[in-house]
């Protein structure tokens, strides 16, 4: 009951979080509102089991998407946001209708943690009783993410270390000109 209650509180702060977005005109506040809205899904993430994707949801969506955008923002600041000319009802349509067939789509998916979910019948009894013999490893959970999943694994850390080093690069390229500005300005003083 305290995981369902859980669940419509954060999928109606993330509703509000959306709203909140799309009538937004302040782009500071936007990025800042998508970072809430990250963080808000890493922890509905969390409340359904998957510490996994949470995290990454966490690192990348919350943490260094945001720190990527803002740093963004702060290079573009001499720029004006201008007004769009035209209705939006052409993407406001097309949105409504991915989202109908998205709706659509889960459908006939089965509830979570149904005991006669496919995943549960089929996929989990081959882990529980072939990791061991398959990997030789004795930790379940390591044996999915190390073995059975590797290549996905070894793709979110690829991304998570990819964004890492995109914003150390702009981190970093940031210094260096502010460095060299300094450092034009002492020689000037000297001379």
């Amino acid at each position: 009951m305290i995981d369902i209650l859980i669940n419509v509180t954060l999928l109606a702060f993330l509703a509000i979080t959306a709203i909140a977005i799309v009538r937004m005109t302040h782009l500071f506040a936007i990025v800042m509102l998508y970072g809430i809205f990250s963080f808000l899904t890493a922890g509905l993430f969390v409340v359904m089991d998957a510490a996994d994707v949470a995290f990454t949801e966490a690192a990348v969506g919350a943490g260094i998407s945001t720190v990527l955008m803002l740093a963004t923002l702060a290079l573009s600041k001499d720029h004006q946001e201008k007004k769009s000319r035209h209705r939006p009802w052409l993407p406001l349509s097309l949105v409504v209708v991915t989202g109908a067939a998205l709706v659509y789509g889960t459908m006939d998916i089965p509830g979570f943690g149904d005991p006669a979910a496919p995943s549960q019948v089929h996929v989990a009894p081959y882990y529980i009783e072939q990791s061991m013999p398959d990997t030789g490893v004795p930790n379940m959970v390591t044996a999915v993410l190390a073995s059975y999943r590797g290549f996905d694994t070894l793709g979110e850390v690829v991304v998570v270390f990819t964004a890492g080093i995109a914003v150390l690069l702009l981190i970093g390229g940031r210094r260096a000109k502010q460095t060299d500005k300094t450092q034009l300005e002492k020689e000037s003083d000297d001379a």
